[in-house]
């Protein structure tokens, strides 16, 4: 319950800056594509478009090895880093993911929590939350812990839980097929892959 309270209070604060601080980087539309690095670009990928329905479009790469320091400088990575092949993906309504395979002396083959500096995870919506997770789980996905829907606050309405990608990457399913209870109070809106 501690949890639900801190992540409605953090959405709310959020929401709440957002519409008093206005000034942005000057042609700022919106985001392009989030980037990750997998160890396995083909079982990541593959995992997206087979399971979460996501459309794979091209590849690129290779990328190094460089004899100078490029990859420290533009990439802030070991200079001996590699990037033998990156994949370009976009799952229905939402934006691009750019799904890295790097090689380093250096690596860290461990994932972040989401307690870490750098942790992070990706939502996915879905309109049937029951349905996206007996599929989802027909095909060995595990989940975390059972649906939380929120009941008070502007989240109230969304239904949320996590589960772990093939390769240890937290991601989320998310539902709110009545809308959210912030958006009866501001013309304002989060954007929606719905819309």
């Amino acid at each position: 319950m501690k949890a639900l309270l801190r992540h409605a209070l953090l959405a709310t604060t959020l929401l709440c800056t957002s519409t008093l601080t206005q000034a942005a980087t000057p042609g700022m539309r919106g985001t392009d594509h989030f980037g990750f690095t997998v160890p396995d670009t083909e079982e990541a990928v593959g995992f997206l478009v087979d399971v979460m329905g996501c459309e794979a479009f091209f590849t690129i790469g290779p990328f190094g090895p460089f004899e100078d320091d490029w990859m420290k400088e533009n990439l802030n990575v070991n200079p001996r880093a590699t990037i033998p092949v990156a994949h370009l993906v976009r799952c229905g309504n939402g934006t691009n993911f750019e799904i890295f395979e790097y090689t380093a002396p250096d690596q860290n083959p461990s994932q972040p929590r989401n307690s870490d500096i750098g942790g992070h995870h990706i939502a996915f919506y879905v309109d049937d939350l029951d349905q996206a997770i007996s599929y989802m789980k027909d095909r060995g996905v595990k989940f975390l812990g059972t649906p939380h829907p929120f009941t008070s606050g502007p989240l109230e309405g969304l239904t949320w839980i996590y589960f772990m990608a093939p390769w240890g990457m937290q991601m989320e399913l998310v539902s709110a097929p009545d809308g959210k209870a912030y958006e009866k109070t501001t013309d304002s809106r989060l954007w929606d892959p719905r819309d």
